[in-house]
This record gives structure tokens, C-alpha cells and sequence, in this order.
């Protein structure tokens, strides 16, 4: 099984790193940009399920090319806002022409349902002139829609712990070899297979309730 969903790289523009030099207010330089600005690289994987960010960020870790600079957990620390992700600065090497040079590069590994919810909430934070009481509903919907997201990350990772179980009891052959009959599967196994289901219906209502937010913020 791929624990990659989708990967995503960009460069940071010229015009957003002037604004956070700004915000910063550090000064116009390179070797100060380099110092204090690590995200200018940045790459995003999107994974299935909450277990595979884990894996793969010590995966990446144990490059022995790779070196961890900061590392900000916020699954298991969310933003006030409710943002989710784990977030790693590390410093990688680049070959020039004619030398090796150390760069950093922020990586932010997260599950399906973070990454919807984090494009909608972008998308919502940064839209202009929306006046201060719908702007305030739109703050505590998205709030509780990551509560709804990060309980369908939860029931997801019961469904894919459900396959192991059903794994380990697999259909066995009969005697004449062509029949087949299934092992009985113990009580804990029919709970996981239950919150499986259930876990594809906060699927589709968060979806819903996250789209009818993007048609509310656009209107």
C-alpha cells in the first residue's frame, strides 16, 4: 500500500517573501532571509491516514543527508483556529556546479481530511470584505467542521486497524479445495467494521458541510 496520497512543491514568490520580511521586520538581506525566513522551499504529502505521517516523517528523518531543524506538531497540538498538520523545517543539500550548498526547506505532512479542510480555510481567511458577523460565523463553522475532520481521521484509522483484523482472519480453503468459507470474526472486529461505515458518512457530511461554507464565504 502507498501511504502517499499526492505531493506538492512550490517556491515561495518574490512578492509574499517581501511581505513576511515586513511582518518579520528583518532586514532586506540575504544572509538575514537565509537566517530567519525558512519556508521559502516547501513541500506538502498528503497521506491516508494519521499513522502514515508519522511513518513517513521518521522515514525522511533517518536520510542521513536530511538534518531536522524545528519540528511543530500541531495534530497533536492543533491551532486555536483548528489547523492541523505536522510541519518540518529540515536542511537539505543542493549540488551546484561547483559546490554542495545546505538549503532549508519547510514539509508539511498531513491526512485527506486536513488538507480539504486547510485549502477551504485558506481560501477563507484570505477573501477580502466579508463583513464581521459573517466572517465570525464562518470562524466557529470551520472550527467545529476540523473537529468533524479530525473524528474522520480517528474512524479512518479504525477502518484501515479493521483491515488487519479482517487480514488475520482470512477465508480458508475446504477440503475439496474450491469452496471457501470465512473464520468467524470476533466482536472487536464487527465494531471496527461498523465505525468503518460510519466513518464514510463523516465523510460525506463534512463535505457537504465544508462546501456549503466555500458557497457562504463566495457569496
Amino acid at each position: 500500500r502507498n501511504p502517499i496520497e499526492d505531493i506538492k512543491s512550490r517556491v515561495k514568490s518574490w512578492e509574499s517573501l517581501i511581505k513576511k520580511v515586513r511582518r518579520k521586520e528583518i532586514p532586506l538581506t540575504l544572509s538575514s532571509i537565509e537566517e530567519n525566513i525558512h519556508d521559502i522551499a516547501g513541500v506538502r504529502v498528503v497521506c491516508s491516514f494519521p499513522d502514515d505521517i508519522y511513518m513517513l516523517a521518521d522515514c525522511l528523518l533517518n536520510q542521513d543527508d536530511i538534518t531536522l531543524i524545528e519540528k511543530k506538531d500541531y495534530i497533536k497540538n492543533p491551532k486555536p483556529g483548528g489547523y492541523r498538520s505536522l510541519h518540518l523545517i529540515i536542511s537539505v543539500p543542493i549540488f551546484l556546479q561547483d559546490e554542495k550548498r545546505m538549503v532549508t526547506v519547510e514539509v508539511q505532512l498531513r491526512t485527506i481530511a486536513m488538507d480539504f479542510w486547510a485549502s477551504l480555510e485558506h481560501k477563507i481567511r484570505y477573501k477580502k470584505n466579508i463583513p464581521e458577523d459573517k466572517a465570525l460565523y464562518l470562524q466557529n463553522e470551520m472550527l467545529e467542521c476540523a473537529e468533524i475532520s479530525a473524528d474522520l481521521d480517528r474512524r479512518c484509522a479504525g477502518e484501515h486497524q479493521f483491515d488487519d483484523v479482517l487480514g488475520a482472519h482470512h477465508a480458508a480453503e475446504t477440503d475439496d479445495g474450491n469452496a471457501h468459507r470465512f473464520v468467524h470474526l470476533p466482536d472487536h472486529a464487527h465494531r471496527k467494521r461498523e465505525e468503518c461505515g460510519a466513518g464514510h458518512a463523516a465523510r460525506a457530511v463534512g463535505k457537504k458541510r465544508l462546501s456549503r461554507l466555500e458557497i457562504k464565504a463566495h457569496a
